[in-house]
């Protein structure tokens, strides 16, 4: 089982908590697991001890720290769905980046300067293709992440490889939005998208209704393939 860690801020005037889970081996790659609107919850838990169990040090970073430390909320319960959403525009996108980096320098001290590989899911999905486009993490994984339409000017900054997998059927990112992300990606050499035909956000989350099992599995697959290539 893994345990929170403190993480220096970049600029070295704060500690934020990160959940770190570690193999029973020596590891020579980490992997950042980013959150959702929900917090570092149980989903995202178990989502780094699976990552450590394929043999990677896995962080998850508490990025609401400056909102409350150690948000938990659950989206299957009406009342914290409403929670959840009511902390995206408290949320200082920008200075969670910076977390990131900050996590990302941690992670990779951890593995001896080995390479670090970040997934992220719904905020996390659009924070990974930030990262890909402003961080120094040497693979990026979104899962339907929201918004990434409005971020396609900074895509040329992309300079290794990233993954999206979009699902068609996203209540939160509009048949017009994933048409501008393939249209506005497709010439990037460094990007590859995934559609998941007829399939709504957050369907590869470990818990929950949300979860599509074949769906998340196959997803899962190609991520994991993914991180083998580029992080060996």
């Amino acid at each position: 089982m893994g345990a929170f860690t403190p993480v220096d801020t970049l600029e070295g005037d704060a500690r934020f908590d990160a959940y770190v889970a570690k193999p029973d081996g020596d590891a020579s790659a980490a992997i950042i697991v980013i959150q959702e609107i929900f917090g570092v919850n149980e989903g995202i838990r178990r989502k780094c001890e699976g990552w450590a169990k394929a043999g990677y040090v896995a962080y998850a970073p508490d990025l609401f720290w400056r909102i409350e430390p150690h948000i938990e909320l659950d989206p299957d319960v009406p009342d914290e769905m409403d929670q959840a959403l009511a902390l995206m525009p408290k949320f200082n996108q920008d200075q969670g980046i910076r977390d990131l980096e900050a996590t990302i320098k941690a992670a990779r001290a951890a593995v001896g300067g080995g390479k670090v590989g970040l997934v992220g899911y719904c905020l996390g999905g659009r924070l990974a293709f930030m990262a890909a486009c402003r961080t120094d993490g040497d693979a990026f994984v979104g899962y339907y992440g929201v918004g990434i339409d409005g971020l396609l000017d900074e895509q040329h900054a992309i300079g290794k490889p990233t993954m999206l997998h979009i699902p068609t059927a996203d209540h939160f990112v509009s048949p017009d939005a994933q048409k501008a992300m393939h249209a506005g990606l497709e010439g990037n050499a460094h990007v590859t998208l995934y559609d998941y035909e007829g399939l709504d956000h957050g369907f590869a989350t470990e818990m929950g209704q949300r979860r599509d099992e074949d769906a998340a599995v196959l997803a899962d697959g190609r991520t994991a393939d993914f991180f083998a290539e580029h992080l060996a």
